[in-house]
């Protein structure tokens, strides 16, 4: 019976780390050919790292937040036109949540 344990878990554990590797597969693949656009995202609505205070997806505090970033096509971050100016290939400090 311990044997049966040990090798359904190991077989659980092998299908989660499939899973896993996959998912990370499929997010590289979808980032093939975009580039991430910082200070065009509208508040909430940023794809990852909107500086400290903040964890990922969705936590940008106000639109055009300019430490928070949105994957847009390679080569069109610097031509997004906002309220604040274009956007950037890197965080700065020029608008961020009081």
């Amino acid at each position: 019976m311990k044997n049966a344990s040990t090798a359904a878990l190991a077989a659980a554990g092998a299908l989660a780390a499939a899973l896993t590797m996959s998912a990370s597969s499929a997010s590289a693949a979808d980032a093939a050919g975009m580039e991430k656009c910082y200070g065009v995202a509208l508040a909430g609505e940023n794809d990852c790292a909107a500086g400290p205070g903040t964890s990922c997806a969705g936590t940008s505090k106000i639109d055009y937040q300019s430490n928070a970033w949105k994957l847009v096509p390679a080569g069109t971050c610097a031509s997004m036109e906002t309220p604040h100016g274009t956007g950037t290939l890197e965080a700065n400090d020029s608008r961020l949540p009081s």
